[in-house]
């Protein structure tokens, strides 16, 4: 049985803060479908001390934001988009139309049909997160999405340039600087000023997950991406201060990312624990990450690999880096996680910022039923029917109309009723099965 050297927060206390989430969320989203942009501007400025003349960046704007990012990043931000835009390119590739004759004269198939609107969401309160820009906006731009808005939020009273940057490279047609779950309504709900969007996507803090959440259904949403997980799987053949260093490097991203080690080596379990201390001591952003540690860390020794993939697939994380004799067990064997990251010369950070990747994933254990961002998220996969001959509409109508009348559906069995008595040339009683 799995042995915890180091538990997280308590589940009760953390349903708590949940629940504290919700209600607040619930009161932003009544206040934006009342109030419209009086509400968004009001909200920013309470939440960000923010409020131009207009939240929409002008080509103007855009240009002279663009100016101020330095060339090497503006070469290192197109860098990335390439690499995002090659594996889109790739995944889109393998989504084929299809139509196929299944019995004669029965034609079916499905297309791949492009959402017509989206509102990425980047997030830029702790961090500028320049990289989210690539991730939904490059996604969406190779599904063919017609229209693409983007909100970040204000940083450091203004737009972040090189988050501007981003999203103008990777082909956003409507630029925001506005942030949080006023953002997210904005998009979602529509106001006299901005048109609302079919889909919500990006990843953000626990606010904007739970908006995304309420939202569903009036919007479509890529997935409930709160704040960052990562779990590590290590074995004897890494030592203590690689697994620290992969758990704070998305500890980081702020004090509710859960980080856990899950190992077979206890000695490799407490070298961690030592390190994670160690490194916490140095590390700039050990405000947040700290803080991440003590209340949502974990570290897990288990007896086998076979055990830790029992665990690894119950925790169902986020991002999981995996560091064993043998990687590609856990490739083989897991079914629950977000991304892989497999062996030690891969991180969660390339997939994060620049190898291709998508890094909008599932957290809060939705990995058991889905996975992350990617082209497919943007396209709606739709099917057909054709039948050709009047054979065939008098074979399948006879079934239809039998099997409509064994539910009790006098209509629906009418509608098959009248193909048979017209292409089949058989009488058929109104509302009765056919024989």
């Amino acid at each position: 049985m799995a042995q915890y050297l180091k538990r997280g927060m308590d589940a009760g206390a953390i349903e708590e803060a949940d629940a504290k989430v919700r209600e607040t969320v619930e009161n932003i989203l009544d206040d934006v479908k009342a109030r419209g942009d009086d509400a968004i501007r009001d909200l920013s400025e309470k939440f960000d001390t923010w409020s131009p003349m207009s939240f929409r960046l002008s080509p103007e704007e855009i240009r002279d934001a663009i100016a101020q990012v330095p060339a090497r990043d503006l070469e290192d931000i197109k860098f990335a988009q390439a690499q995002v835009r090659n594996f889109a390119e790739k995944q889109k590739a393998s989504m084929l139309d299809i139509e196929v004759e299944t019995m004669p004269g029965v034609v079916l198939g499905h297309k791949h049909i492009p959402v017509n609107s989206i509102g990425c969401y980047v997030p830029g309160g702790r961090y500028p997160m320049v990289a989210s820009a690539h991730m939904s906006i490059v996604t969406a731009k190779v599904a063919g999405v017609k229209r693409i808005i983007a909100c970040a939020p204000p940083f450091r009273g203004g737009p972040h340039p090189a988050i501007v940057a981003a999203m103008h490279f990777g082909g956003a047609d409507e630029i925001y600087v506005l942030g949080g779950v006023q953002a997210v309504a904005a998009m979602a709900l529509g106001t006299s000023t901005i048109a609302p969007v079919d889909m919500i996507v990006g990843p953000g803090n626990a606010y904007v997950a739970e908006a995304k959440r309420q939202l569903y259904g009036r919007v479509g949403i890529d997935l409930l991406a709160g704040p960052t997980e990562t779990l590590v799987i290590a074995d004897d053949t890494v030592d203590g201060e690689i697994c620290a260093t992969d758990l704070l490097g998305q500890a980081e991203h702020g004090p509710t990312s859960p980080a856990v080690l899950l190992t077979n080596s206890e000695k490799l379990a407490r070298d961690t624990m030592a390190e994670v201390e160690r490194l916490l001591a140095i590390l700039p952003t050990a405000d947040a990450a700290r803080k991440a540690w003590e209340d949502y860390g974990e570290v897990i020794v288990c007896r086998d690999e076979a055990e830790m993939v029992v665990e690894a697939d119950r925790i169902a994380s986020e991002h999981v880096q995996v560091m064993t004799r043998d990687p590609d067990y856990f490739l083989a064997n897991m079914k629950n996680f977000g991304a892989l990251f497999l062996g030690p010369r891969t991180n969660v950070a390339y997939g994060d910022k620049v190898i291709g990747t998508n890094h909008t994933l599932p957290t809060k254990k939705n990995a058991r039923f889905t996975g992350g961002l990617w082209v497919g998220k943007f396209l709606k996969t739709c099917t057909y029917q054709k039948v050709l001959t009047d054979e065939a509409s008098a074979l399948i109508g006879e079934y239809c109309s039998r099997l409509c009348i064994l539910e009790g559906f006098s209509g629906h069995a009418e509608q098959a009723n009248v193909r048979v008595r017209r292409y089949g040339r058989r009488n058929v009683g109104y509302a009765e099965a056919a024989e």
